[in-house]
Order: structure tokens, then C-alpha cells, then sequence
């Protein structure tokens, strides 16, 4: 083969393989932010459903349709039992202040389009006492859009 050709292969290889591992870096580069975005957007969409808990469009929006949800009492429901309860208290008004509601220890584990999110409840009183439980959800990102397709909620004992 002659020099000048051997070179200009040469060239063209290194050309190639520097454009592959540019484009392997990006890859590597963005795989993380997509991560770090829906971390930080799950983070976000469970402290607003938190403050909305009492609002009927809150919970349309969080629970999938398909939703699977275990109480903390143990009992089994799902998206349409949760709705309805919206329904039947339609223009009644509580005697009872509801409680406050906030996230701590959060911790968020993504899979492509699956995400589980646990976290420490804590329900605050109008009395100021607290109550605390365990939660878990599995969200799924379905057209973009995060939903919880299962939850488990467990008492915390009070010491």
C-alpha cells in the first residue's frame, strides 16, 4: 500500500473513533442528568402532592389508574375507591382540621421508566402531635408523565 493512502486510512479511522467516543461520552454524560431530572422531578411531584393531599386534582394526577395501594391498616384499595371518597364528602365540612403532612428521608431509586420512592411520612396535628409511617411507591413514567402504580404505608410504633 502506498504511504499516502496508509495515512489517509489512518486519519479516517482515528476521525471515526474519535466521533465514537465523543458520542459515548455524551451518552455517558446525559444518562446521569436524565437520572438527576427525574429524581429531582419525583421529589418535587410527591412534596406537591403532599400539600394538595386534600385536593381531589391532586390525586388524579399521582395515582395511576391501575394503581394497587396497601394502607396502613392493611387494607387493599385502588384509584377508583380512592376517588369516590372524594365524591361522598362533596360540601361536608370537617369538624377536625386535617393534619400536615411532610417527606422526609427521601430516597428515590430509577430504573428507565420505573422509579420506587420511599420516604418517611410524618402527619402533624392541628395539636401538634405527630404520627409517622413508612411509604413506598412505584411510579411509572407513561408518556412522560410520572404515576404511582402501587404504594405500601406502614405505621411507624410510637416510642
Amino acid at each position: 500500500m502506498h504511504p499516502t493512502k496508509r495515512n489517509g486510512l489512518m486519519n479516517t479511522r482515528i476521525k471515526m473513533s474519535s466521533a465514537a467516543l465523543l458520542m459515548l461520552s455524551c451518552l455517558i454524560v446525559s444518562v446521569p442528568m436524565a437520572v438527576a431530572d427525574d429524581t429531582d422531578d419525583l421529589t418535587a411531584m410527591l412534596h406537591e402532592f403532599l400539600a394538595g393531599v386534600s385536593e381531589r386534582d391532586t390525586h388524579d394526577r399521582f395515582w395511576a389508574p391501575d394503581l394497587i395501594y396497601t394502607s396502613s391498616s392493611g387494607t387493599r384499595t385502588n384509584k377508583a375507591e380512592i376517588m369516590s371518597g372524594f365524591d361522598e364528602s362533596d360540601g361536608e365540612e370537617d369538624d377536625e382540621a386535617a393534619p400536615a403532612y411532610s417527606a422526609e428521608d427521601i430516597q428515590i431509586q430509577t430504573y428507565g421508566a420505573t422509579a420506587v420512592v420511599a420516604f418517611r411520612l410524618v402527619a402533624t396535628s392541628a395539636g401538634g402531635a405527630d404520627q409517622e409511617y413508612f411509604n413506598t411507591g412505584t411510579f411509572l413514567k407513561r408518556d412522560g408523565e410520572w404515576q404511582v402504580v402501587a404504594w405500601q404505608a406502614t405505621t411507624i410504633p410510637q416510642n
